[in-house]
């Protein structure tokens, strides 16, 4: 008995380890287009220093989910479901880091059609998507266990008639000022930036309408995704229609357009993600439908300018993509060949090198690190 005792003791011990990081790991997701029957939250391992991942689980059971958020202490993961009114929706998870087990806390209607991106503020306090046929975003509060409060839903108007994509307002991002004062939605529909001032109440965390209450950009632009630079004075946004990068200045909750520069040259309309290396020298902007690749630029340190210093190729249909904190890698989800491709990123020029250690999963949309 005792034999038997120490060896399902090290069968434990074994599983247990399997699921433990090392220092230099990390927990990634990845989000998917997947049927609800079909695995569509993909974990893994992934080793910050040595750029390979290793599959922890994967987690069925959610139709087409396409854009997660995970809260900064890393214990929950809150996941869109990218289908149409009634059954859109937004889906809380408990997460175990030493199992690597995510359990089902919570679903919540969007009363919006195709959420498309999700965001949660650092303090956990509310969630908001971006529905992007909908034409709205819609805020849920979150609860202290961590399960979602029925949403409310702020609907927009506008449009060009006529047009084949922007007819209507299509909500494509929402996020947060770098001291999470604000929150913003761009709406590729109208060519516009919503702003809210992010307020406390004695019925919680909700949104008021800010001053100004929008800021417009170009006819055509189709703003997208956003990021603040890492010294949150900066801002850059990727106009999906147009295929620019649009660099502004941010001040108080304004933003003021400075610069735009083409990361498209192709105009293939399909521009997606955009991010910023943790140390701010080297933006990166991905493009689709024609010459699917990731425009690379350096940012002036003085300034926060623009200039193009080079473009990879990648996979079919670069959507969305990450960069590890330590900013020795970048993975790019290629929806279209059923890949996550990982790129090492020279510190020095910005350019990028297949590591040609893929990682295969079907239809991948979205990536998301844990913090440790």
């Amino acid at each position: 008995m005792s034999k038997l005792k120490y060896f399902l003791a090290g069968l434990l011990i074994m599983a247990m380890t399997s699921c433990m990081q090392k220092e230099s790991e990390l927990f990634l997701f990845v989000g998917s287009y997947a049927d609800a029957t079909d695995p569509g939250i993909h974990l893994y391992r992934f080793d910050v220093e040595k750029g390979m991942a290793v599959p922890v689980k994967s987690l069925s059971g959610i139709q087409d989910p396409s854009y997660l958020a995970v809260s900064q202490d890393g214990k929950f993961v809150y996941s869109v479901s990218e289908t149409a009114v009634p059954d859109a929706k937004v889906c809380a998870y408990s997460f175990d880091k030493h199992t690597g087990t995510l359990s089902l806390l919570n679903e919540q209607k969007t009363d919006g059609s195709a959420p498309c991106y999700i965001w949660v503020d650092s303090k956990r306090r509310m969630a908001v998507t971006a529905n992007y046929n909908g034409g709205s975003i819609s805020v849920f509060p979150i609860s202290a266990d961590g399960t979602l409060q029925p949403a409310k839903v702020y609907a927009y108007e506008g449009g060009t008639p006529g047009s084949e994509r922007q007819a209507v307002p299509h909500l494509h991002c929402v996020y947060a000022s770098p001291d999470e004062a604000y929150l913003y939605a761009n709406d590729l529909g109208t060519d516009r930036i919503y702003k809210y001032d992010i307020i406390a109440s004695d019925k919680g965390w909700g949104l008021r309408e800010g001053t100004p209450a929008s800021f417009s950009l170009p006819a055509g632009e189709g703003p997208r995704h956003a990021v603040f630079h890492p010294n949150g004075k900066w801002a850059y946004l990727i106009g999906e229609l147009s295929g620019r990068v649009v660099f502004m200045q941010y001040d108080k909750g304004n933003l003021t357009p400075v610069q735009s520069v083409e990361a498209d040259t192709l105009h293939a309309s399909g521009s997606a993600d955009i991010h910023i290396t943790p140390d701010g020298r080297f933006l990166y902007a991905s493009n689709r439908l024609k010459g699917d690749g990731i425009a690379i630029f350096s940012i002036d340190p003085a300034n926060g300018q623009l200039t193009k210093v080079g473009y990879q190729l990648t996979g079919v249909h670069p959507r969305n993509f990450v960069i590890t904190p330590n900013g020795k890698f970048l993975l790019c989800a290629c929806r279209d060949c059923n890949v996550v491709q990982v790129y090492e990123i020279d510190k020095q020029s910005g350019l990028l090198r297949d590591t040609e250690k893929d990682i295969r999963v079907s239809k991948p949309v979205c990536l998301k690190f844990t913090n440790r």
